[in-house]
């Protein structure tokens, strides 16, 4: 289905440009230009305390190039469902890169910030080839029921899709809601389907991540948290952990070898196993 066939779900909340925002800071970091000062000034003060921040954003973004051009060739999959999708890039956004792989694939992005939404519209379907399809939802993360009905317009759930939950697992800090948020998505996939995710860690850098998220959280920005590879890994409990498991983003796949120094984004890859035959 093509992007225009897609059904306009729409946001009405206004851009708040007095605290930092989660897709703007990302988009600073990776060097975009969709950023405010309040964004500016919060990565600032998250730097001085993690010199390795900025790093940490390029390395899940190369992340999730490699681990989608793997899916959209070497898995075979056509159909991609981002959730939490953040501002776009000025390349390798996840559309670009899977039909690069396959110019019939289909992804559709989910976000509710209303920055975000305004871009993904305007912009991708720019890039988006006319084998394939590109759509939109206006979505919180948590409403799987709203995720899947709308996605639906585009992407065949009886079909596998890759599955991305990329740096958005982290701001869903209410008891299990992470947990119970992953399981209705994957049980909403068809066998073959994969699921990756990002996530921050403290692994790396210790007690300093911690403190770093609280400054931007003092600033006003959305509640985060870091979780251990352990819990990272526990998202993906009951599906096929692709090697090399759940390591830092810098350390999934690399190319070029050897890998560089470890980051706080921690990621892996997983597929949903066949269904075992009725007996």
């Amino acid at each position: 289905m093509s992007w225009d066939k897609a059904p306009a779900v729409s946001s009405t909340d206004k851009i708040n440009t007095e605290e930092p925002n989660a897709a703007r800071l990302w988009d600073y970091l990776l060097g975009g230009k969709d950023h405010y000062q309040v964004d500016r000034e919060a990565a600032a003060k998250v730097a001085a305390i993690l010199p390795g921040y900025a790093d940490a954003a390029r390395h899940e973004r190369a992340f999730l190039a490699r681990a989608v051009r793997h899916l959209a060739g070497e898995a075979g999959i056509r159909q991609f469902l981002d959730i939490g999708v953040g501002l776009p890039a000025a390349a390798d956004n996840t559309h670009e890169v899977a039909q690069r792989a396959a110019p019939d694939a289909r992804v559709v992005y989910v976000d509710n910030d209303p920055l975000v939404l305004s871009y993904a519209r305007a912009l991708h379907p720019l890039t988006c080839t006319r084998q394939g399809g590109c759509g939109v939802v206006d979505a919180d993360a948590r409403d799987v029921e709203v995720i899947v009905r709308e996605a639906a317009w585009t992407l065949d759930f009886d079909q596998p899709v890759g599955l991305l939950l990329l740096n958005i697992l982290n701001y869903i800090v209410v008891g299990d809601e992470a947990q119970a948020m992953v399981k209705g998505l994957v049980a909403a996939l068809a066998p073959g389907s994969y699921v990756v995710i990002a996530h921050p860690t403290a692994e790396a850098d210790g007690e300093r991540v911690h403190e770093a998220m609280e400054v931007v959280m003092d600033m006003g920005g959305a509640s985060v948290v870091a979780r251990t590879p352990q819990r990272i890994e526990g998202f993906l409990e009951g599906l096929e952990l692709l090697d090399p498991g759940v390591v830092s983003c810098s350390h999934w796949r690399p190319d070029p070898w050897p890998p560089p120094a470890p980051v706080l984004q921690f990621c892996g890859v997983a597929r949903v196993p066949d269904q075992e035959p009725r007996r």
